[in-house]
């Protein structure tokens, strides 16, 4: 009966090499993560220190109005009848700094509604209208 030679490598013997791929592949990840933050956390232009003033009341107060779907109006946030719409708008504008009015509207609203609104924002005395929109990528 023979038995095996001991220089002859068998199956269980135990390996002692460390594979470093697995590990050179996370610290490649995290390199390229501190990179994209750090790029991101760096300010651009001189760093200043502003001065400071008192609180005063001449935050610019834009005025938004809000159409839906379904017609209805809103003028900063609280809904409007369209009788009084003119009447409502021009108290909100009479207390805007800006006379600013953001037309906000649902992309599925009619645009005789909102070419109504826009005018009607015209007569009561609105200096600049904006349309709101959202951007996006191009494909």
């Amino acid at each position: 009966m023979a038995i095996g030679k001991f220089d002859e490598k068998t199956d269980d013997d135990i390996v002692a090499e460390i594979n470093i791929t697995p590990l050179t592949d996370i610290f490649l990840v995290l390199l390229i993560i501190f990179m994209i933050t750090s790029s991101a956390l760096i300010e651009s232009g001189a760093n200043i220190n502003l001065p400071e003033v008192s609180k005063t009341d001449t935050v610019a107060r834009n005025v938004v109005v809000t159409l839906t779907t379904d017609g209805k109006t809103f003028i900063n946030q609280k809904e409007t009848n369209k009788d009084n719409f003119g009447q409502e708008l021009k108290k909100a504008l009479s207390e805007s700094n800006t006379k600013v009015v953001i037309l906000e509207g649902d992309k599925n609203a009619l645009l005789g509604d909102a070419v109504k609104l826009i005018s009607q924002a015209k007569e009561a005395g609105a200096k600049e209208i904006a349309i709101a929109a959202e951007t996006s990528e191009a494909p």
